[in-house]
């Protein structure tokens, strides 16, 4: 758990124990409504696109997803002290002005790590790519991309780690040379020494040497997408299996049909993702009010003779992401209402 630049002082907790605290929530947060109560006086629930200057004007805490653009139009006239978003990523949050402001932000790094290796891992098996002997190429190793290579090389694919802060040997050059399947796995980001942002460009699509699949479960723009569509166009890719969109919630409706896979950026919304990403949301406000965290939070079990598709054994019971894609593809203009209301989904048999 990250907590921006500006650490916590026992000053500041013991303002925080010793006077009324109001949050505002996204109301698309599962499993949280019931139990930030227990911490604060007053909670409000609001859509996330929705949540607007006024109605945090008042507010101490702050607890979104990536539709809430965290910035200065947003906060600088404000109470909020907190901002948390129950996300593995936080582009939609402006550090600098957080920072500058002494507004405290942390995200849930991890969080979901395990639900989009899910994704991947079922999303293959279901095209059929899931195949020993191919050659995977994971760029971006972070929580999520590490469980991602580990699952794909437990099934017998050979996998090629890119992700130069980190130390991983591979490059992006190779990974084009040699990669059958890319999966990205990184945050967004325009500045620094590696951006991310169209890193998966024209040039990138151009050097592929082996028609490869590609997977974009990270971000939107990770990927210039219609630069996608003419690789598509041109065989220089074979498959697309896409999470994440440029523009979202409008996406492009002819990359959506061209994907073998499209679903509405849901790849971490397992239930038990979920409810790791509000648990760890809520430890954050109890690290920052400065109580114990004393909460149980946990996913429904699945019901008996669940089954997410029409699929009744394996992998695939628990998770069918053809179902996702027949949905999006016949109603795309329902982007944001599939998302917000995800069906029941878990990783394991419980």
């Amino acid at each position: 758990m990250l907590f921006g630049k500006n650490l916590l002082t026992s000053q500041d907790i013991y303002i925080s124990k010793n006077q009324k605290m109001k949050a505002v929530v996204d109301d698309k947060i599962p499993y949280i409504k019931g139990q930030i109560e227990q911490l604060v006086d007053e909670v409000v629930y609001q859509p996330g696109s929705d949540i607007s200057a006024d109605d945090v004007r008042d507010a101490d805490i702050l607890i979104v997803r990536t539709r809430t653009h965290c910035d200065r139009t947003l906060l600088a006239d404000s109470n909020v002290k907190l901002v948390v978003t129950a996300t593995i990523g936080f582009d939609h949050l402006d550090t600098l002005y957080l920072d500058a402001a002494g507004i405290r932000w942390t995200n849930c790094p991890g969080c979901n790590a395990s639900s989009v290796r899910q994704y991947v891992h079922n999303a293959l098996l279901s095209t059929g790519y899931l195949k020993p002997g191919f050659t995977a190429g994971v760029v971006g190793v972070g929580h999520v991309g590490s469980l991602v290579a580990a699952d794909l090389e437990s099934e017998g694919l050979h996998v090629l780690r890119c992700d130069p802060p980190k130390g991983e040997p591979a490059t992006l050059n190779e990974i084009a040379e040699q990669a059958d399947i890319i999966t990205f796995h990184t945050p967004l980001t325009r500045a620094g020494d590696c951006p991310t942002w169209h890193i998966a460009d024209e040039a990138f699509f151009s050097s592929l040497k082996h028609k490869p699949l590609i997977i974009n479960s990270s971000r939107g723009a990770v990927v210039d997408n219609k630069a996608l569509i003419r690789a598509l166009d041109e065989g220089l890719v074979c498959d697309a299996i896409i999470d994440t969109w440029e523009g979202e919630p409008e996406l492009n409706v002819e990359l959506l049909q061209k994907a073998i896979i499209a679903t509405p950026h849901i790849a971490g919304y397992s239930a038990d993702g979920k409810a790791n990403a509000t648990r760890m949301s809520l430890q954050a406000v109890c690290e920052f009010i400065g109580k114990p965290f004393t909460l149980d939070i946990q996913p429904p079990t699945l019901p008996l003779g669940f089954a997410y598709g029409e699929c009744k054994d394996g992998p695939l019971r628990l998770y069918d992401p053809r179902v996702d894609t027949a949905q999006l593809k016949a109603q795309p203009e329902c982007f944001e209402y599939f998302r917000g209301n995800y069906p029941l989904r878990r990783e394991f048999e419980k």
